[in-house]
């Protein structure tokens, strides 16, 4: 890649940081890992009800194909799951790239 591409995206990865920590910081000061224990036991209770559900699909078809209300409840799990995931790993990048302060962890965690 030329200098000036190089330059530009340098430039451009700043003018992303900037405007990500300006947008964010006013609604969610910092995090901590306290903070974050809420987010990811929601993450882990959306995929036990999806497993979960799937299961229970499973058990009761008894060989059969599943019926369309069983396959309506796991799209329904499935979708809460996969949001809930995009939203973590949303996080994770804020977090990745500075976007936001963390805080360290509390003695005891």
């Amino acid at each position: 890649m030329k200098a000036p591409q190089n330059r530009f995206l340098l430039e451009l990865e700043k003018f992303r940081y900037d405007i990500n920590h300006e947008i964010l910081k006013p609604r969610i000061e910092s995090l901590t890992l306290e903070q974050l224990r809420p987010v990811l036991s929601a993450v882990a209770h959306a995929r036990a009800d999806y497993i979960e559900a799937l299961v229970q699909v499973g058990n009761s078809c008894k060989g059969a194909s599943p019926t369309s209300d069983q396959i309506e409840l796991l799209k329904t799990k499935r979708e809460a799951f996969d949001e809930l995931v995009a939203a973590a790993n949303a996080m994770e990048t804020v977090i990745q790239r500075g976007y936001l302060d963390v805080l360290p962890n509390k003695a005891g965690m």
